[in-house]
């Protein structure tokens, strides 16, 4: 039995399903996406397209698929986990990225 990893196209379906009036938000920097992340109450985080790459988080991007497909009802990227885990997972990512 094998482990299905969203692809690249999963991704871009998730952008292209936004609102436009998420993506033009000012506060929504170019090459930025917005996450809205938590299980019950959910807080908007702004994080760097790049970190959608990566294998950890492409997890978050297939369990954000199952539960609410590509239908997110906040406006932007939806994930269901813990705020600490998702700050921590970025965190590092973008730490790599810097040490690169």
């Amino acid at each position: 039995m094998g482990v299905r990893i969203p692809s690249i196209s999963s991704a871009k379906q998730i952008l292209k399903l936004q609102p436009l009036i998420t993506r033009e938000k000012p506060d929504v920097p170019k090459g930025h996406i917005a996450s809205y992340v938590g299980e019950t109450q959910r807080k908007r985080f702004v994080v760097p397209i790049s970190v959608l790459n990566h294998p950890s988080f492409r997890d978050l991007l297939k369990r954000a698929e199952e539960e609410f497909g590509f239908n997110h009802p906040m406006g932007g990227l939806t994930i269901p986990c813990r705020e600490d885990a998702f700050i921590n997972l970025t965190s590092g990512l973008l730490h790599q990225e810097v040490n690169k």
